[in-house]
Protein backbone atom coordinates (compact mmCIF):
# COMPACT_ATOMS: atom_id res chain seq x y z
CA UNK A 1 0.00 0.00 0.00
CA UNK A 2 1.20 3.71 -0.45
CA UNK A 3 -0.15 5.04 2.37
CA UNK A 4 -1.46 4.29 5.46
CA UNK A 5 -4.90 6.27 6.27
CA UNK A 6 -6.68 7.57 3.15
CA UNK A 7 -9.39 10.38 3.50
CA UNK A 8 -12.06 11.52 1.35
CA UNK A 9 -14.77 13.80 2.39
CA UNK A 10 -17.75 15.08 0.33
CA UNK A 11 -21.58 16.07 0.86
CA UNK A 12 -22.55 12.80 -1.68
CA UNK A 13 -25.71 14.41 -2.49
CA UNK A 14 -26.39 11.70 -3.86
CA UNK A 15 -23.85 9.62 -3.94
CA UNK A 16 -22.80 8.68 -7.98
CA UNK A 17 -19.98 6.93 -10.50
CA UNK A 18 -17.48 9.67 -9.94
CA UNK A 19 -17.51 9.41 -5.48
CA UNK A 20 -17.35 5.82 -6.09
CA UNK A 21 -14.02 6.00 -8.48
CA UNK A 22 -12.37 8.40 -5.71
CA UNK A 23 -13.41 6.16 -2.93
CA UNK A 24 -12.49 3.02 -4.93
CA UNK A 25 -8.78 4.77 -6.31
CA UNK A 26 -8.22 5.55 -2.46
CA UNK A 27 -8.82 2.08 -1.19
CA UNK A 28 -6.49 0.46 -3.58
CA UNK A 29 -3.77 2.58 -2.62
CA UNK A 30 -4.52 2.73 1.12
CA UNK A 31 -4.16 0.44 4.20
CA UNK A 32 -7.43 2.55 5.50
CA UNK A 33 -9.90 5.16 4.12
CA UNK A 34 -12.38 7.02 6.18
CA UNK A 35 -15.18 8.60 4.16
CA UNK A 36 -16.77 10.98 5.72
CA UNK A 37 -20.72 11.76 4.39
CA UNK A 38 -20.59 15.51 5.63
CA UNK A 39 -23.99 16.59 5.36
CA UNK A 40 -25.88 19.77 6.75
CA UNK A 41 -29.15 20.23 8.21
CA UNK A 42 -30.13 22.32 4.90
CA UNK A 43 -29.82 19.01 2.83
CA UNK A 44 -33.10 16.79 1.98
CA UNK A 45 -31.65 13.58 1.61
CA UNK A 46 -30.90 12.03 5.42
CA UNK A 47 -27.24 11.96 6.24
CA UNK A 48 -28.11 8.38 7.73
CA UNK A 49 -29.54 7.08 3.97
CA UNK A 50 -26.47 8.80 2.33
CA UNK A 51 -24.45 6.77 4.83
CA UNK A 52 -26.15 3.26 4.07
CA UNK A 53 -25.69 3.27 0.48
CA UNK A 54 -22.29 4.08 0.59
CA UNK A 55 -22.17 1.63 2.87
CA UNK A 56 -23.80 -0.64 0.12
CA UNK A 57 -21.21 0.02 -2.30
CA UNK A 58 -17.76 0.05 -0.85
CA UNK A 59 -17.87 -3.34 1.81
CA UNK A 60 -13.80 -3.94 1.74
CA UNK A 61 -12.98 -3.90 5.77
CA UNK A 62 -10.51 -1.12 5.42
CA UNK A 63 -13.57 1.20 4.52
CA UNK A 64 -14.85 3.21 6.79
CA UNK A 65 -17.80 5.76 6.09
CA UNK A 66 -17.61 8.10 8.82
CA UNK A 67 -21.55 9.75 8.82
CA UNK A 68 -20.88 13.86 9.80
CA UNK A 69 -22.92 16.70 10.30
CA UNK A 70 -21.64 19.97 9.05
CA UNK A 71 -23.27 23.03 9.40
CA UNK A 72 -20.24 25.54 8.98
CA UNK A 73 -20.34 28.73 6.28
CA UNK A 74 -18.46 27.53 3.05
CA UNK A 75 -15.76 30.03 2.85
CA UNK A 76 -12.93 28.84 0.87
CA UNK A 77 -10.65 32.25 2.13
CA UNK A 78 -11.38 32.07 5.67
CA UNK A 79 -9.65 30.68 8.26
CA UNK A 80 -12.42 30.32 10.65
CA UNK A 81 -14.76 28.95 8.22
CA UNK A 82 -11.65 26.05 7.28
CA UNK A 83 -11.08 25.25 10.80
CA UNK A 84 -14.55 24.80 11.67
CA UNK A 85 -15.17 22.14 9.21
CA UNK A 86 -12.01 20.30 9.88
CA UNK A 87 -13.52 20.02 13.75
CA UNK A 88 -15.99 18.75 12.35
CA UNK A 89 -14.26 16.28 10.48
CA UNK A 90 -11.95 15.39 12.72
CA UNK A 91 -14.49 14.83 16.06
CA UNK A 92 -16.52 12.28 13.22
CA UNK A 93 -13.14 10.25 12.71
CA UNK A 94 -12.26 10.32 16.46
CA UNK A 95 -15.79 8.95 17.25
CA UNK A 96 -15.84 6.29 14.84
CA UNK A 97 -12.26 5.40 15.51
CA UNK A 98 -13.90 5.33 19.24
CA UNK A 99 -10.42 7.08 20.46
CA UNK A 100 -12.27 10.29 22.04
CA UNK A 101 -10.17 13.33 21.00
CA UNK A 102 -7.28 11.72 19.30
CA UNK A 103 -7.26 11.07 15.46
CA UNK A 104 -5.40 8.42 13.34
CA UNK A 105 -3.18 10.55 11.49
CA UNK A 106 -4.41 11.11 7.97
CA UNK A 107 -1.11 10.82 5.22
CA UNK A 108 -2.88 11.09 2.11
CA UNK A 109 -6.61 13.23 1.19
CA UNK A 110 -8.27 12.14 -2.34
CA UNK A 111 -9.89 14.28 -3.79
CA UNK A 112 -11.49 15.71 -7.12
CA UNK A 113 -12.54 19.31 -6.13
CA UNK A 114 -10.18 22.70 -6.36
CA UNK A 115 -10.46 22.55 -2.50
CA UNK A 116 -8.42 19.35 -2.33
CA UNK A 117 -5.03 20.35 -2.01
CA UNK A 118 -5.76 23.18 0.95
CA UNK A 119 -7.82 20.45 3.07
CA UNK A 120 -4.58 18.02 2.69
CA UNK A 121 -3.07 20.71 4.07
CA UNK A 122 -5.00 21.07 6.72
CA UNK A 123 -4.78 17.37 8.08
CA UNK A 124 -0.72 17.73 7.04
CA UNK A 125 -1.08 14.81 4.40
CA UNK A 126 -0.41 15.22 0.91
CA UNK A 127 -3.00 15.65 -1.69
CA UNK A 128 -3.80 13.18 -4.46
CA UNK A 129 -5.69 14.47 -7.11
CA UNK A 130 -8.40 11.84 -8.99
CA UNK A 131 -9.84 13.00 -12.10
CA UNK A 132 -10.38 16.51 -11.52
CA UNK A 133 -11.42 16.98 -14.82
CA UNK A 134 -14.42 14.13 -14.74
CA UNK A 135 -13.41 13.20 -18.06
CA UNK A 136 -13.65 9.33 -16.71
CA UNK A 137 -17.42 9.89 -15.04
CA UNK A 138 -18.75 13.81 -16.37
CA UNK A 139 -20.73 13.99 -13.55
CA UNK A 140 -21.57 15.73 -10.25
CA UNK A 141 -23.95 15.57 -7.52
CA UNK A 142 -25.19 18.96 -9.00
CA UNK A 143 -26.20 17.95 -12.22
CA UNK A 144 -27.69 14.58 -10.76
CA UNK A 145 -30.00 16.77 -8.62
CA UNK A 146 -30.62 19.17 -11.67
CA UNK A 147 -31.30 16.14 -14.18
CA UNK A 148 -31.79 12.64 -12.35
CA UNK A 149 -32.88 11.26 -15.40
CA UNK A 150 -30.42 12.24 -17.34
CA UNK A 151 -27.55 10.78 -15.18
CA UNK A 152 -29.36 7.70 -14.20
CA UNK A 153 -26.53 5.69 -15.47
CA UNK A 154 -24.32 7.14 -13.21
CA UNK A 155 -26.48 6.29 -10.53
CA UNK A 156 -25.90 3.06 -7.73
CA UNK A 157 -29.06 0.76 -7.49
CA UNK A 158 -30.11 1.89 -4.01
CA UNK A 159 -30.28 6.04 -5.35
CA UNK A 160 -32.16 4.83 -8.07
CA UNK A 161 -35.02 2.70 -6.25
CA UNK A 162 -35.09 6.20 -3.97
CA UNK A 163 -35.18 8.52 -7.30
CA UNK A 164 -37.55 6.36 -8.99
CA UNK A 165 -41.01 7.99 -9.48
CA UNK A 166 -43.65 5.26 -8.51
CA UNK A 167 -47.07 5.61 -9.75
CA UNK A 168 -49.66 3.32 -8.60
CA UNK A 169 -52.01 1.83 -10.54
CA UNK A 170 -55.42 1.14 -8.48
CA UNK A 171 -58.99 -0.05 -8.64
CA UNK A 172 -61.49 -2.35 -7.76
CA UNK A 173 -61.76 -5.83 -9.48
CA UNK A 174 -62.41 -5.89 -12.96
CA UNK A 175 -61.59 -2.06 -13.72
CA UNK A 176 -58.43 -2.78 -15.86
CA UNK A 177 -55.91 -1.93 -13.25
CA UNK A 178 -53.39 -4.54 -14.75
CA UNK A 179 -53.97 -4.09 -18.36
CA UNK A 180 -52.89 -0.39 -17.48
CA UNK A 181 -49.99 -0.54 -15.65
CA UNK A 182 -48.41 -2.90 -18.14
CA UNK A 183 -49.60 -0.35 -20.77
CA UNK A 184 -48.38 2.10 -19.15
CA UNK A 185 -44.49 0.81 -18.47
CA UNK A 186 -44.44 -0.67 -21.99
CA UNK A 187 -45.21 2.87 -23.03
CA UNK A 188 -42.41 4.44 -21.70
CA UNK A 189 -39.76 1.27 -22.13
CA UNK A 190 -40.64 1.72 -25.98
CA UNK A 191 -38.98 5.58 -25.42
CA UNK A 192 -35.53 3.83 -25.51
CA UNK A 193 -32.62 5.03 -23.30
CA UNK A 194 -32.56 5.09 -19.93
CA UNK A 195 -36.36 4.80 -20.65
CA UNK A 196 -36.09 1.03 -21.95
CA UNK A 197 -35.92 -0.33 -18.27
CA UNK A 198 -38.61 1.19 -17.41
CA UNK A 199 -40.94 -2.13 -15.40
CA UNK A 200 -43.98 -2.87 -13.82
CA UNK A 201 -44.66 -4.92 -10.39
CA UNK A 202 -47.74 -7.36 -10.62
CA UNK A 203 -50.52 -7.57 -7.75
CA UNK A 204 -48.45 -9.79 -5.62
CA UNK A 205 -52.11 -10.00 -3.44
CA UNK A 206 -53.15 -12.15 -6.27
CA UNK A 207 -50.39 -14.64 -6.45
CA UNK A 208 -50.95 -14.77 -2.60
CA UNK A 209 -54.18 -16.00 -3.08
CA UNK A 210 -53.53 -18.43 -5.09
CA UNK A 211 -51.02 -20.17 -3.14
CA UNK A 212 -52.92 -19.89 -0.34
CA UNK A 213 -56.11 -21.85 -1.95
CA UNK A 214 -53.24 -24.30 -3.32
CA UNK A 215 -52.04 -25.15 0.54
CA UNK A 216 -55.97 -25.40 1.89
CA UNK A 217 -56.60 -27.96 -1.38
CA UNK A 218 -53.40 -30.25 -0.91
CA UNK A 219 -54.76 -30.10 3.17
CA UNK A 220 -58.06 -30.64 3.13
CA UNK A 221 -57.66 -33.13 -0.06
CA UNK A 222 -60.57 -31.63 -1.76
CA UNK A 223 -59.76 -29.76 -5.12
CA UNK A 224 -63.28 -27.93 -5.49
CA UNK A 225 -62.12 -25.76 -2.09
CA UNK A 226 -62.93 -21.81 -3.82
CA UNK A 227 -62.45 -18.46 -2.63
CA UNK A 228 -65.44 -18.67 -0.30
CA UNK A 229 -64.45 -21.42 1.89
CA UNK A 230 -60.69 -19.42 2.65
CA UNK A 231 -60.16 -17.96 6.05
CA UNK A 232 -58.47 -14.41 6.52
CA UNK A 233 -56.47 -13.27 9.08
CA UNK A 234 -54.60 -9.74 8.99
CA UNK A 235 -51.22 -11.06 9.38
CA UNK A 236 -51.82 -12.03 5.93
CA UNK A 237 -52.90 -8.92 4.54
CA UNK A 238 -49.38 -7.30 6.30
CA UNK A 239 -47.50 -10.22 5.05
CA UNK A 240 -49.23 -9.67 1.42
CA UNK A 241 -48.20 -5.57 1.78
CA UNK A 242 -44.33 -6.12 2.42
CA UNK A 243 -44.50 -8.70 -0.12
CA UNK A 244 -45.66 -6.29 -2.72
CA UNK A 245 -43.27 -3.13 -1.29
CA UNK A 246 -39.96 -5.34 -1.22
CA UNK A 247 -40.93 -6.68 -4.87
CA UNK A 248 -41.05 -2.69 -5.81
CA UNK A 249 -37.82 -2.16 -4.27
CA UNK A 250 -36.06 -4.89 -6.40
CA UNK A 251 -37.93 -3.36 -9.15
CA UNK A 252 -36.77 0.22 -8.84
CA UNK A 253 -33.12 -0.77 -7.95
CA UNK A 254 -33.11 -2.14 -11.44
CA UNK A 255 -35.04 -0.21 -13.93
CA UNK A 256 -35.52 3.29 -15.22
CA UNK A 257 -36.47 6.95 -13.85
CA UNK A 258 -40.44 5.61 -13.49
CA UNK A 259 -41.65 1.73 -11.88
CA UNK A 260 -45.48 1.22 -12.48
CA UNK A 261 -47.05 -0.53 -9.54
CA UNK A 262 -50.23 -2.61 -9.57
CA UNK A 263 -51.71 -1.93 -6.71
CA UNK A 264 -49.59 -1.24 -3.15
CA UNK A 265 -49.91 -1.16 0.39
CA UNK A 266 -52.65 1.10 0.37
CA UNK A 267 -55.02 -0.57 -1.43
CA UNK A 268 -53.91 -3.64 0.50
CA UNK A 269 -55.08 -2.00 3.48
CA UNK A 270 -58.78 -1.42 1.76
CA UNK A 271 -59.00 -4.71 1.06
CA UNK A 272 -58.23 -5.66 4.18
CA UNK A 273 -61.18 -3.45 5.24
CA UNK A 274 -63.42 -5.22 2.25
CA UNK A 275 -62.43 -9.02 4.33
CA UNK A 276 -62.07 -8.15 7.99
CA UNK A 277 -64.45 -5.12 8.39
CA UNK A 278 -61.74 -3.54 10.20
CA UNK A 279 -58.60 -0.75 9.81
CA UNK A 280 -55.41 -2.28 8.96
CA UNK A 281 -52.50 0.01 11.08
CA UNK A 282 -49.83 -2.95 10.42
CA UNK A 283 -50.54 -2.70 6.47
CA UNK A 284 -50.98 1.39 7.05
CA UNK A 285 -48.12 1.29 8.61
CA UNK A 286 -46.20 -0.04 4.94
CA UNK A 287 -47.61 2.45 3.35
CA UNK A 288 -46.11 4.77 5.11
CA UNK A 289 -43.01 3.89 4.88
CA UNK A 290 -42.75 3.05 0.90
CA UNK A 291 -42.26 6.18 -1.08
CA UNK A 292 -45.19 6.44 -4.18
CA UNK A 293 -45.77 9.76 -6.28
CA UNK A 294 -49.14 9.11 -8.16
CA UNK A 295 -52.21 7.17 -7.97
CA UNK A 296 -54.48 5.99 -10.87
CA UNK A 297 -57.69 5.23 -10.02
CA UNK A 298 -59.24 3.26 -12.55
CA UNK A 299 -62.77 3.69 -12.73
CA UNK A 300 -65.49 1.14 -13.25
CA UNK A 301 -67.22 3.39 -16.06
CA UNK A 302 -66.48 1.92 -19.57
CA UNK A 303 -65.09 -2.05 -18.08
CA UNK A 304 -67.42 -4.36 -18.59
CA UNK A 305 -67.40 -6.63 -15.54
CA UNK A 306 -66.14 -9.82 -16.43
CA UNK A 307 -66.25 -12.61 -13.69
CA UNK A 308 -62.66 -14.91 -14.00
CA UNK A 309 -63.85 -16.95 -11.22
CA UNK A 310 -61.71 -15.18 -9.01
CA UNK A 311 -63.81 -11.97 -8.42
CA UNK A 312 -66.30 -11.05 -5.53
CA UNK A 313 -69.28 -9.83 -8.32
CA UNK A 314 -70.05 -6.42 -9.29
CA UNK A 315 -71.82 -4.84 -6.84
CA UNK A 316 -68.48 -5.48 -4.57
CA UNK A 317 -66.85 -3.32 -7.63
CA UNK A 318 -68.63 -0.68 -7.09
CA UNK A 319 -68.45 -0.37 -3.62
CA UNK A 320 -64.69 -0.70 -3.94
CA UNK A 321 -64.20 1.65 -6.48
CA UNK A 322 -66.27 4.49 -3.86
CA UNK A 323 -63.80 3.13 -1.15
CA UNK A 324 -60.65 4.13 -3.06
CA UNK A 325 -61.76 7.46 -4.12
CA UNK A 326 -63.06 8.34 -0.78
CA UNK A 327 -59.67 7.54 0.77
CA UNK A 328 -57.45 9.17 -2.04
CA UNK A 329 -59.29 12.23 -1.45
CA UNK A 330 -59.27 11.62 2.31
CA UNK A 331 -56.29 11.37 2.61
CA UNK A 332 -54.44 14.07 0.04
CA UNK A 333 -52.88 11.71 -2.29
CA UNK A 334 -52.34 12.93 -5.90
CA UNK A 335 -53.94 11.24 -7.65
CA UNK A 336 -56.45 11.22 -11.17
CA UNK A 337 -59.19 8.98 -12.04
CA UNK A 338 -59.38 7.43 -15.48
CA UNK A 339 -62.38 6.67 -17.41
CA UNK A 340 -63.41 4.89 -20.84
CA UNK A 341 -61.68 2.56 -22.88
CA UNK A 342 -58.56 1.42 -22.91
CA UNK A 343 -56.77 4.56 -25.12
CA UNK A 344 -58.44 7.09 -22.74
CA UNK A 345 -57.28 5.47 -19.78
CA UNK A 346 -53.94 5.34 -20.63
CA UNK A 347 -53.75 8.69 -22.62
CA UNK A 348 -54.77 10.29 -19.73
CA UNK A 349 -51.83 8.48 -17.36
CA UNK A 350 -49.12 8.95 -20.12
CA UNK A 351 -50.66 12.88 -19.45
CA UNK A 352 -49.81 12.58 -15.71
CA UNK A 353 -47.14 10.76 -15.93
CA UNK A 354 -44.88 13.27 -17.98
CA UNK A 355 -46.29 15.94 -15.68
CA UNK A 356 -44.27 13.91 -12.64
CA UNK A 357 -41.78 13.06 -14.59
CA UNK A 358 -41.07 16.35 -15.21
CA UNK A 359 -41.09 17.99 -11.98
CA UNK A 360 -38.77 15.53 -10.90
CA UNK A 361 -37.51 14.49 -7.26
CA UNK A 362 -37.46 17.53 -5.17
CA UNK A 363 -33.46 18.83 -3.80
CA UNK A 364 -33.51 21.22 -1.37
CA UNK A 365 -30.50 23.61 -1.97
CA UNK A 366 -26.77 22.44 -0.41
CA UNK A 367 -25.01 24.95 1.51
CA UNK A 368 -22.48 27.13 -1.16
CA UNK A 369 -19.56 28.59 -0.99
CA UNK A 370 -19.38 32.47 -0.63
CA UNK A 371 -19.48 34.23 -3.97
CA UNK A 372 -15.86 35.05 -5.05
CA UNK A 373 -16.32 38.64 -4.70
CA UNK A 374 -16.77 37.91 -1.15
CA UNK A 375 -14.06 36.00 -0.47
CA UNK A 376 -11.17 37.57 1.79
CA UNK A 377 -8.15 36.06 0.34
CA UNK A 378 -5.86 37.50 3.07
CA UNK A 379 -3.26 34.93 3.44
CA UNK A 380 -4.00 32.58 6.95
CA UNK A 381 -2.10 30.59 8.73
CA UNK A 382 -2.54 26.99 8.61
CA UNK A 383 -2.55 24.81 11.94
CA UNK A 384 -0.80 21.92 12.13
Amino acid sequence: MTHEHGLVIGKFYPPHAGHHHLIDTAAASCARVSVVVAASTAESIPLALRTAWLREAHRQPHVEIVPVVDDAEIDYGSDEAWSAHVAAFRAGLAMRSGLGASVPPVDAVFSSEAYGPELAERFSAVHVPVDPPRERFPVSGTAVRKDPAGNWDHLSPPVRAYLARRVVVVGAESTGTTTLARALAIHYAERGGVWAATRWVPEYGRTFTEEKLAAARRRAGDPSLWLDDLTWESAEFTEIAERHAALEDAAARSGSPLLVCDTDAFATAIWHERYLGAPAPEVEAVHGRTPHHLWILTDPEGVPFEQDGWRDGELIRSWMSARFREELEKRGLPHITVTGPHEHRLAAAVEATDALLAEGPHFSAPLTPRPPAQVDRRQVSRPN
